[in-house]
């Protein structure tokens, strides 16, 4: 499911990559494989934690994703997501395991990106589809459009007010 949502997200890389020549179902295989790890790892958390969360925990997962909104980490993952021309000019690799491998390379970022947003399922809920759909819709704004640094600050502050929300008495 998470690898469905960030669709619009890849859209321009596997567009470039295109372009360039490069097989777009190995780079898009990378890119999924990136994200099969990732959600592995949150199914296998989801999995150990109650099925109603405490206010606590559900607090701390928007609390960590709105801190994180700001890390220097997620601006510099939010830079390279948004730059795939200039990657492939500097990272090209020929061949099955090059597209693979930059597409599993493009997909670590991404990851790397959008972990702590893609974790905010946990505190609210894992299948609701309009969480779901509004996720997709700020990682593509934040990585795709140009007013997305603007995006990347606001989900930052709403997801620290939504955390003190949470655990008011």
């Amino acid at each position: 499911m998470m690898t469905a949502m960030m669709v619009p997200t890849v859209w321009p890389w596997v567009s470039a990559f295109n372009r360039l020549g490069g097989n777009t179902t190995l780079f898009s295989g990378g890119y999924a494989a990136a994200w099969l790890f990732y959600s592995l790892a949150a199914a296998a958390i989801q999995m150990l934690l109650p099925h109603e969360l405490p206010r606590a925990l559900t607090a701390s997962i928007l609390l960590t994703a709105g801190v994180f909104q700001f890390a220097p980490l997620k601006r510099a993952c939010l830079m390279h997501c948004r730059n795939p021309l200039t990657y492939f000019l500097v990272h090209w690799r020929n061949g099955a395991a090059g597209s693979f491998g930059m597409g599993m390379h493009h997909g670590l970022f991404c990851v790397a990106c959008c972990w702590a947003l893609m974790a905010t399922t946990l505190a609210v809920g894992i299948m609701s589809i309009w969480w779901m759909a509004a996720l997709a819709a700020v990682t593509f704004a934040e990585q795709v459009m140009p007013f997305g640094e603007h995006i990347r600050k606001g989900v930052g502050i709403a997801l620290l007010i939504a955390a003190a929300w949470t655990v008011r008495p």
